[in-house]
């Protein structure tokens, strides 16, 4: 759904389990700072709103979005994560730069959650122009970090919950 039919920090906080108990990695681009690091705000303080300790949460920042998957997994392989959330900005502009990056990054996430078995979260914004990413950066629309905490927060309490499923084969009656 397009952000600009839903408000992206908007969700039912009673839905959320607290999220007291789980560490949360968040990797945040410094390319666009000024919307990025807005991003970060929404995201860990929406962490926080819901249980998650300062000490539970490891922040890293790279040059870029495309430096978002290699930074994610160097945090996922330094702490004991429950989810990691990737916070980025990649404005269209005047070439198509952004549709290689966009893919790239989203690719390597997908990736890694295959690989490392837990949520690698995609909290890149890809506007077509600046407004725009501000617009989702905590304005009209929102904030894509709030979203992608949620996101975080949803997506590791449904893996501790399937932890004690044992495998099957075939579908159960």
């Amino acid at each position: 759904m397009a952000s600009a039919l839903k408000n992206l920090s908007d969700y039912d906080e009673r839905s959320l389990k607290d999220a007291a108990g789980f560490s949360f990695g968040i990797v945040v681009a410094d390319w666009n700072a000024h919307i990025t690091h807005a991003l970060y705000e929404g995201c860990f303080d929406t962490l926080a709103k819901h249980g998650v300790p300062d000490s539970q949460i490891h922040t890293l920042q790279v040059p870029g979005a495309f430096e978002l998957t290699a930074g994610a997994k160097m945090l996922a392989e330094k702490h004991k994560l429950d989810a990691v959330i990737c916070l980025g900005c990649v404005i269209k502009g005047e070439t198509t730069h952004n549709e290689y990056i966009n893919y790239a990054v989203a690719n390597g996430l997908t990736n890694l959650s295959m690989v490392y078995g837990k949520p690698f979260i995609f909290g890149v914004l890809t506007p077509n122009n600046e407004e725009q990413a501000l617009d989702r950066a905590g304005g009209k629309h929102g904030n894509k970090g709030v979203e992608a905490a949620v996101t975080a927060i949803r997506m590791a309490a449904l893996r501790e919950g399937l932890k004690g499923d044992k495998p099957s084969i075939g579908f159960s009656a």
